[in-house]
């Protein structure tokens, strides 16, 4: 697993995905303080952390199935979104290895009858699986993974 240092690296990340699978790719860069999502706190024109620094966020969109959208945030984790099923908290760099195990058919839903439930199982390095409850009726794509 490769450590993305910063969100441009990550983009970078995602990019080179996009061309193994031959998806397209859709980026939106928010960068500064007064423009990224969690910086909420921050004055009117602030632009820079109290350290100085830019806090930079991309927001990726990947064509084809399933529909998958990624926000990258400054501070080192991810929201990806499966076919309207959002998976946050990704560190990111588990980012890379979470689409490719989407993409190459590793990741699965897991169904229990009693008491109903299902959840996306989704596979990354060192053994760990990233669980995430879904809480709505399976889209064709995650009914097609169920097992």
């Amino acid at each position: 697993m490769d450590h993305l240092p910063s969100t441009e690296a990550a983009v970078t990340a995602l990019r080179v995905i996009a061309e193994e699978y031959a998806l397209d790719i859709e980026v939106t860069h928010d960068i500064g303080a007064d423009l990224t999502s969690r910086r909420t706190a921050v004055g009117f024109g602030v632009t820079t952390d109290r350290d100085g620094s830019l806090p930079h966020e991309a927001y990726v969109e990947l064509g084809g199935r399933p529909s998958v959208s990624v926000q990258l945030y400054p501070d080192g984790d991810a929201l990806i979104t499966v076919d309207g099923l959002a998976c946050p908290d990704v560190d990111r760099d588990d980012v890379p290895a979470f689409l490719r195990a989407l993409y190459e058919g590793h990741a699965w839903v897991k169904t229990r009858r009693f008491p109903p439930s299902a959840s996306l199982m989704v596979p990354l390095p060192g053994d760990r699986v990233h669980k995430e409850y879904i809480s709505f009726a399976l889209s064709p794509w995650l009914s097609g993974r169920v097992r």
